[in-house]
């Protein structure tokens, strides 16, 4: 996974001053660094039963996709609100840098599901933890929370850890 690190850029003080931000499209960018990102997720939880994919908005969007496509399920989006014309639960949550809020649509996710969230980085977890809220409050039975980046040193798999976690890149 050390090449696919090579591929991710760094960008000082984005969103805000202080942040070091990872850019991903550096990495979407390279047809082996896309192609090897999706796979590693995939091919984790290809026995897994997934039915459904939840990608976080906004990033996570580019990948969830095409990993429920590789694994023969359904995707859901999870996104900021005002984004979703229908019937929606929304989830305050708090950010390395703010606070934000996330809606699903209520028929999103139906009861008994496996699902597996999906998302580019996971720094804190807060964001990945509002997600698992909202699905597990449709009935949703999360089977799993993959990610490109980690960023360990922010320690966000302790808001998961009740939740199996892959993690393909970590700094």
């Amino acid at each position: 996974m050390n090449d696919l690190k090579k591929l991710v850029r760094d960008v000082p003080d984005f969103p805000k001053k202080g942040i070091l931000f990872k850019d991903i499209t550096t990495l979407l960018q390279n047809s082996k660094g896309l192609r090897d990102t999706i796979e590693t997720i995939s091919n984790y939880y290809k026995d897994k039963k997934v039915d459904i994919v939840v990608g976080a908005e906004a990033r996570g969007f580019i990948l969830a996709p095409v990993i429920a496509f590789n694994l023969g399920a359904g995707f859901t989006p999870i996104r900021k609100p005002g984004k979703l014309p229908y019937e929606k639960i929304s989830m305050s949550y708090a950010l390395e840098y703010g606070t934000d809020v996330l809606e699903i649509h209520k028929d999103g996710v139906r009861q008994g599901q496996h699902v597996l969230m999906v998302d580019d980085l996971l720094a804190t977890g807060g964001t990945m933890s509002a997600c698992c809220k909202l699905v597990e409050s449709l009935g949703g039975n999360i089977i799993g929370c993959a990610f490109l980046i980690e960023l360990t040193a922010l320690n966000g798999k302790k808001a998961l850890d009740k939740y199996d976690l892959l993690s393909v890149i970590k700094y």
